[in-house]
């Protein structure tokens, strides 16, 4: 499918074009096509659809053709190619995947041309960027205001690649097709002299000299006729150099179609430059590195740099360029324009005509001389701005569009725009360079602080400086607050600002001033989200963890992960989550504690929802880190199922989910219902397994307190048998005990096999400890008839392994040698190679016991190899010493000591 507004408006489908039907229709697509991926109100649709006052059901007129434009998409199966036309509260996007749209492979292939010098390459690209255009934009459309400037705006890029095209040309010394190619354009816009001037110049160096001059007087008739103007600078030059038989003009004209001389006009005289800036902000501090990339953008860009500066609310992206703006204000000897679009402020936008007004007048444009339309004053702006060095800063910019009618003309000037927007489209069709702002490290934090209030008084209490600093976050915003209510009372001290930040549900009520806050500014990012991003938003305050995926962000919103995907950029792209590798997001702190401050109706839900896709995934990763084994539970009967759940290439990708989200999941069992809590624990097993001694008691005592409210005799047997293990391997017996001494019962009771095997089995290694040898041997027994009884190899093993490793300790090594062989035997591939390690060990210790060393040692390193490519801390450890005491053994004291040393850095971490 492909969207053409070069020319008629139209859609070509794979059986043709489609049949739009009448101009409003065609008015409200193009309009839809011209804010392709963003919203667009009814309000926007029935401004370009109505020339004169819309009628009083012009809402339905809007809905109806809407309707109309989805039934021709939906025939011509646009969805295939990624299109959808959306609704989203009072307004409708049309979505539509880069490269189906003409003006954005135009737009694209003068970029693709702007990035090359003059070569056969970019003459190319600009042919088949011209060959886009099959005639006037927008025709078809209504002659309204709105679309009336979109097609003067699309007009001027197009003549604009003409004259960049007939540059090429000349620089390559085809001056004849640079002729031929402006001749027409030249006939049908009399009045831009940039373009009669390539044209006579392109005449002139082709050997057509009298044609040449023809044109200038030609020109010259026709702005006296029509405008009472003589011929500008960029002409005159032109025309002076072909009379002097030079190839180029001595120096650059001033571009054609300026106003007449301001002194003559009454207005601002050329040698009085404007300057708009508003004052440099004081106390700044730092930011060395971002200075230093708009330094280097600034001096090489090509076609006037535009600087890009981005970052979230208060990071300080006003103060940076107009810091740097002071700095080099002397590198703009023609003037300094500053505009605040007041896109994320509490008053409406600046509407880009206003500014324009203000600039031009600022320029020297008398009120009599201002344009009527935006598009013709932008146009006179750059004219003005052509061959100048003029500094342009717009702040507070919400889309590229109101970036591109400020652009000034020429290659000498320079563009600062400060946005909480990515403005990813600048990028791409205006080769802008983004220069990102991040919250200050540490030690800039600390700075800035010392700046406000004065570096010895940083320096009586610098811990709490970093404290400050940390509780900020880094931001300027937030540490200028904070600093500002210290240096306001004297009877406040740094360390009693930390103390009050610290309380974490008042520390944004404490980090406002009067009408400047953390809040509000984060207020108003939010407020300018669409609608499905703002919602989301809401929902991530109910998120415990430090980072979020397009899975958990769809359980929030109930919804798909690729439409949660969207939602995360749109957040992304306002600074509102950060990025991460792989596809996470996070929030900062002061973002989080925004979100989680904002009440949703939904909250409860979506945080269940939550729960039970953490619930889902972690089965997905337990059944792949211990491939083959049986699930230790099922989700609730009425849980939340998501429509897709995170998949698992290996046991090293599962293991590698369950650390990573660890924080989270421990975060979850504290706040889930009981009926999800013992789930979200149990399921962390095979990391708990791995890690046995990484501080899991707290959150499996959670567990167990909510399995015992639920009732759940199984739960409660398979968190206590977990959460005794895990004690035993802490050398905390007698609480291990306790703990484990119930289990085997309630697992009866359950009528769990597995669940009362595993319970019988950690008990056995309590009371072995405890010194009940016999007690120890006749639970292993059980245990082994249970896991027989049912036929699961994973428990089978388990229970073999342990009563191998009983008779060993007991002083039976034959008994234990065939055991843990007959245990190596029937241990599947799916059976954990953490067992196998354990086999192989109690394997190499009986072997030694019973005198046959060398076999001993080829168990033992078999057992090693496989200990450290499982990661099983506990096993390794264990290897090692049975190693160490074989080498002793034998004698071999160095190799002893070695392994005893990797042992004790295993168990001491």
């Amino acid at each position: 499918m492909r969207f053409r507004l070069l020319g008629a408006v139209a859609v070509d489908g794979e059986a043709g074009e489609l049949a739009l039907g009448p101009e409003k229709r065609r008015s409200l697509l193009a309009m839809l096509l011209l804010r392709r991926n963003r919203a667009v109100s009814v309000a926007q649709l029935t401004e370009a659809m109505w020339v004169d006052e819309p009628p009083a059901n012009a809402r339905s007129v809007v809905q109806s053709h809407v309707s109309r434009i989805r039934t021709l998409l939906a025939e011509a199966c646009a969805d295939q190619d990624g299109v959808l036309l959306a609704t989203e509260g009072d307004a409708y996007v049309l979505r539509v995947p880069d490269g189906l749209l003409d003006v954005d492979r135009f737009e694209q292939l003068v970029a693709l041309a702007r990035s090359r010098q003059p070569s056969a390459e970019a003459v190319d690209a600009l042919h088949r960027a011209l060959g886009l255009w099959r005639g006037p934009a927008l025709t078809g459309t209504v002659a309204s205001q709105m679309l009336e400037a979109w097609a003067q705006t699309l007009e001027e890029s197009r003549l604009a690649a003409v004259e960049a095209l007939a540059c090429h040309y000349q620089t390559l010394g085809e001056h004849a097709s640079a002729a031929e190619l402006l001749r027409g354009e030249a006939v049908a816009h009399p009045m831009r002299e940039t373009l009669v001037a390539s044209l006579m110049l392109a005449l002139f160096r082709a050997g057509r000299q009298s044609d040449a001059l023809d044109w200038y007087h030609r020109t010259r008739h026709v702005l006296s006729e029509k405008l009472g103007v003589d011929p500008g600078q960029v002409l005159s030059g032109a025309y002076e150099c072909i009379l002097r038989g030079e190839e180029t003009p001595a120096e650059p004209a001033e571009p054609a179609g300026v106003p007449r001389p301001a002194a003559e006009q009454g207005g601002r005289p050329r040698d009085s430059a404007p300057d708009l800036l508003p004052r440099a902000p004081r106390g700044f501090y730092g930011r060395t590195t971002e200075l230093g990339a708009l330094d280097r953008a600034a001096a090489h860009a090509q076609d006037g740099a535009i600087c890009l500066v981005t970052g979230p609310a208060g990071v300080g992206k006003t103060a940076l360029v107009l810091h740097w703006a002071h700095q080099h204000a002397d590198r703009f000897p023609d003037g300094q324009l500053f505009a605040d679009l007041g896109s994320f402020s509490d008053r409406p936008d600046r509407e880009v005509g206003e500014v324009l007004t203000e600039f031009l007048l600022a320029l020297g444009v008398l009120p009599q001389d201002l344009p009527g339309s935006v598009s013709a004053g932008s146009a006179l702006f750059r004219r003005l701005t052509h061959g100048r060095r003029v500094l342009v800063v717009l702040d507070n910019v919400r889309e590229s569009d109101q970036v591109r009618m400020l652009l000034p003309g020429g290659t000498d000037s320079v563009t600062l725009v400060a946005s909480r927007n990515r403005l990813v489209g600048l990028v791409v069709s205006d080769l802008a360079s983004p220069v990102p702002l991040a919250a200050l490290p540490p030690e800039e934090a600390t700075a800035l602080l010392a700046r406000v209030l004065g570096a010895a008084r940083v320096a009586a209490e610098p811990q709490a400086a970093r404290e400050v600093a940390t509780l900020c976050d880094g931001l300027p915003l937030a540490l200028r607050i904070a600093a500002a209510k210290i240096a306001s009372d004297p009877r406040r001290g740094i360390g009693a600002m930390a103390e009050q930040l610290g309380h974490a549900h008042r520390r944004l009520a404490q980090l406002s001033a009067e009408e400047i806050s953390v809040a509000a500014a984060l207020r108003l990012s939010v407020e300018q989200l669409p609608p499905p991003a703002a919602a989301l938003f809401r929902l991530l305050g109910q998120h415990p963890g430090p980072r979020v995926d397009r899975y958990a962000a769809a359980a929030l919103c109930g919804t798909h992960p690729d439409d949660a995907a969207h939602a995360l950029d749109q957040l992304a792209a306002t600074h509102l989550v950060t990025e991460t590798d792989d596809d996470w997001f996070s929030l900062h702190d002061l973002v989080r504690l925004y979100a989680q401050g904002l009440s949703d109706e939904a909250a409860p839900e979506a945080f269940d929802r939550l729960a039970d896709h953490y619930l889902h995934v972690a089965l997905a990763a337990a059944a792949a880190a211990e491939p083959g084994g049986q699930p230790c539970c099922a989700p609730p009967a009425d849980s939340y199922r998501p429509p897709l759940v995170t998949g698992f290439a290996d046991p090293d990708a599962a293991l590698a989910w369950f650390a990573g989200e660890r924080e989270t999941l421990a975060a979850l069992v504290a706040r889930a219902a009981p009926e999800r809590a013992w789930r979200l624990a149990l399921l962390q097993w095979p990391l708990v397994l791995r890690q046995v001694r990484d501080g899991w008691v707290p959150v499996l005592d959670l567990a167990l307190r909510a399995a015992v409210e639920v009732g759940d005799e199984d739960a409660e047997s398979r968190v206590r048998a977990l959460l005794g293990w895990v004690l035993t391997t802490e050398r905390r017996f007698p609480e291990a005990l306790v703990c484990l001494a119930p289990a085997p019962e309630l697992g009866a009771r359950s009528g769990s096999l597995v669940g009362e095997a595993i319970a019988r089995v950690n008990l056995a290694v309590v009371q072995t400890a405890l010194g009940d040898a016999d007690g120890a041997g006749a639970g292993l027994s059980r245990a082994l008839e249970l896991a027989l009884a049912d036929g699961h190899p994973h428990t089978v093993t388990l229970a073999i392994q342990h009563l191998a490793r009983h008779l060993l300790d007991t002083g039976h090594p034959e008994d234990a040698l065939r055991r843990a062989l007959y245990g190596l035997e029937v241990a599947t591939p799916g059976v954990s190679a953490a067992r196998r390690v354990l086999l192989h060990t109690t394997c190499g210790e009986a072997l030694l016991a019973l005198g046959r060393p060398a076999e001993a040692g080829d168990c033992l390193r078999t057992a090693l190899a496989e200990a450290e490519v499982v990661g099983h801390d506990e096993s390794t450890a264990e290897v090692l010493q049975v190693l160490a005491r074989a080498a002793d053994e034998a004698g071999q004291e160095r190799e002893a000591a070695g392994y005893r040393r990797r042992a004790e850095l295993i168990t001491s971490v």
